[in-house]
């Protein structure tokens, strides 16, 4: 099953633009979604879960249409929002028997079971018989990845799934959602780019409720190669760098700062090569939109 955009639109009341005009084909596999707060992802993260109806334009999962179908496009759905209420009171097992009671399982033995294999993926078994509603931020995102998985749907939306989890757990995440890659789409919107570089077969930019960059990870850092510089400058120095270059990322460092600069021809001492990742390209392309 692919799922199809074309030409989706989102105009809140107040004229404002979430999205305009965004065109996706995405096939079975980890689809990145990147771009800055309030560019659009949360707007068309929620279009695709049915949840809001666009202004224009439409998606279509398979032959299923996201707003005449959305009954049936639910049915094929996992979604794992940044934040989720729980029932108060409701253990972990009963919870999840009751969403894929929701998601059409009818039988008790087949959801005793896939409630014991999703509750094991994401490390909470022990845990099953506590209410949700008294585990901590990290065993509750934990929970939220498994009831996103639940039914096996063919389409997962996750956003900033990783929140809170320590790294031997999101290295689990990122085993599990490679696993269901197989068979379905992941949606993974997330703000940490390495994630998206390690997982993604394909990532899309978005930018003041545009697509502005769309292709495979390493296709989009290629446009940056010979063009990135690195050097550590001492702080009283930087400014005047920061005057003459462009300057596409800066970070601290005990020596001063860590300016990466784009510049079509060597700028010289104290800048040497720099290979582009995809971190870099996301902050050239977005400080070109905001410059």
């Amino acid at each position: 099953m692919e799922l199809h955009v074309t030409d989706l639109s989102k105009t809140y009341p107040g004229g404002v633009h979430a999205l305009s005009g965004v065109s996706l084909h995405i096939k079975p596999g980890i689809f990145g979604l990147l771009g800055p707060n309030g560019a659009g992802k949360s707007t068309l993260m929620r279009t695709l879960a049915t949840l809001q109806k666009p202004s224009a334009g439409s998606a279509r999962l398979g032959e299923m249409d996201s707003v005449r179908d959305a009954k049936d496009v639910r049915r094929h759905l996992g979604y794992l929002p940044q934040d989720f209420g729980v029932y108060p009171g409701v253990s972990a097992r009963k919870l999840m028997d009751y969403l894929l009671c929701l998601k059409g399982v009818a039988s008790r033995s087949e959801r005793r079971d896939m409630t014991e294999r999703l509750l094991t993926q994401v490390n909470l078994m022990a845990h099953a018989d506590r209410a949700v509603s008294t585990y901590s931020g990290g065993m509750r995102q934990r929970f939220g990845i498994a009831q996103a998985l639940a039914g096996d749907p063919a389409l997962i939306i996750v956003d900033e799934p990783t929140a809170g989890l320590d790294p031997g757990e999101r290295n689990r995440f990122h085993a599990i959602l490679a696993s269901v890659s197989e068979r379905a789409i992941v949606i993974l919107s997330t703000h940490i780019v390495e994630d998206v570089a390690s997982l993604c077969r394909e990532t899309a930019i978005i930018n003041r409720g545009r697509l502005v960059a769309l292709g495979r990870p390493a296709e989009l850092c290629a446009h940056l190669q010979g063009r990135l510089w690195r050097a550590i400058i001492a702080r009283p120095a930087f400014e005047d760098f920061a005057h003459r270059l462009k300057v596409v990322e800066q970070y601290p460092h005990p020596d001063g700062i860590v300016a990466i600069v784009f510049s079509q021809t060597d700028p010289g001492a104290p800048f040497t090569a720099h290979e582009p990742t995809l971190h870099d390209y996301y902050h050239y392309l977005i400080g070109l939109e905001t410059g």
